[in-house]
């Protein structure tokens, strides 16, 4: 009986839980669905907002490595007079290694410039005040030269091609545009004077001109360049004085901001590369500003506690280095095709490793430090206010 009574109870069907649509259930889950649906996009704009107050045009110094770089090995795996080991070598890398290059550094520029645009449309305030910093107005010129290195290395746009010619317009009308607001103050009245406001990254607006120069002249606009090519070298001449005297007040670089002296050999290695686009030759003049950059290379590398402070902590400003080290690289590589000889190539093999070398290495650092890209201590980022000056 007792075994009946147990298979009977097996046999029950077991209780199942119906969920009920009742006012109380309903009251309990409304809330928490409604702050988890206002959390999260609180969230990320409180994330774009914070990389839009901390980003500047300063970021622009990643594009202009990767943009030098592209144009420096579509110059080395291109036509060539010269028949040396290196260059054979060279020339045996596959064509889609440098597409590689050149699509990663475009999308690198295109990722900068969305962001800065989303930076000019929110917190315009922020760029202006940036238009109005000593160091930060420099580096507005940035983007145009980041363009122009990529329109000169692109492998599907010619020189004689309709496109060229108005992406060239397109880049060069906002840097002569720079030119009359920037160098105009040098010589105005205000507080724009250049004894008072001339720092490294003031020779930013020099490369503009003179990389704008060596553009139109791969199109055949000799006047143009020499134009643009002109207005450059007269300014940097003023600017190098300048930096030489050190005037009272004219040294107010940060101490993290220390890797931008590079930009000393960038200007004279651009200038010869510019100049020998005008001619068509690598000649006494290109030869004259090479040797002079490669004198203050010379010159910076023999002093490694001038940058002992900006090296403690990885930042954006260590790209600085990379840019002028790819262009005086370049400048090597057309001094070596003109002027043969073993200690040429040599001296042209060294600079090609380094600035190798120092791209590759700052590509992993900034991997490998993402969360230190957008710092709270930087310095042009840190403006959030309009300085006053005098008009």
């Amino acid at each position: 009986m007792a075994f009946t009574i147990r298979s009977m109870a097996s046999l029950r069907p077991e209780p199942q839980i119906v969920p009920v649509n009742t006012p109380q259930a309903s009251r309990i889950t409304t809330p928490v669905q409604s702050s988890l649906s206002t959390i999260f996009p609180r969230r990320v704009k409180h994330s774009i907002s914070s990389i839009l107050t901390k980003f500047h045009a300063g970021y622009f110094r990643i594009s202009l490595s990767l943009g030098g770089q592209a144009l420096l090995w579509k110059t080395l795996i291109g036509p060539t007079h010269d028949k040396s080991t290196l260059r054979h070598v060279v020339r045996m890398f596959h064509p889609t290694a440098f597409l590689v290059l050149w699509s990663f550094a475009l999308f690198i520029l295109i990722l900068l410039s969305l962001l800065y645009i989303l930076r000019c449309f929110f917190y315009f305030k922020m760029v202006k005040a940036e238009f109005l910093h000593h160091v930060g107005v420099n580096y507005l010129f940035a983007p145009w030269i980041s363009w122009f290195l990529l329109l000169q290395s692109a492998p599907f746009v010619a020189p004689n091609t309709t496109s060229y010619l108005v992406l060239w317009w397109f880049f060069a009308v906002p840097v002569v545009a720079l030119d009359v607001k920037i160098y105009g103050q040098w010589f105005t009245k205000g507080k724009k004077f250049l004894s008072t406001v001339a720092n490294p990254t003031s020779q930013i607006s020099v490369i503009g001109n003179l990389v704008g120069a060596q553009a139109a002249a791969s199109m055949g606009w000799k006047e143009i360049a020499v134009c643009l090519f002109s207005l450059g070298m007269v300014h940097y001449l003023v600017l190098l004085v300048t930096l030489y005297q050190r005037f009272s007040g004219s040294d107010r670089l940060p101490a993290m901001l220390r890797p931008v002296f590079f930009l000393f050999f960038a200007a004279p290695s651009v200038a010869s590369l510019a100049w020998e686009s005008i001619t068509g030759a690598f000649d006494i003049a290109s030869k004259m500003l090479f040797f002079l950059s490669l004198f203050l290379f010379t010159s910076l590398v023999c002093r490694p506690a001038l940058f002992k402070r900006s090296m403690r902590r990885f930042s954006v400003a260590w790209w600085a280095y990379s840019f002028p080290l790819t262009i005086l690289a370049l400048a090597s590589t057309e001094y070596a095709e003109e002027v043969k000889g073993s200690i040429p190539h040599l001296l042209m093999f060294l600079l090609l490793a380094l600035s190798v070398l120092v791209s590759l290495g700052l590509t992993v650092f900034t991997l490998l430090n993402t969360r230190m890209l957008l710092p709270d201590n930087d310095p042009i980022s840190g403006l959030r206010h309009l300085p006053t000056v005098s008009p």
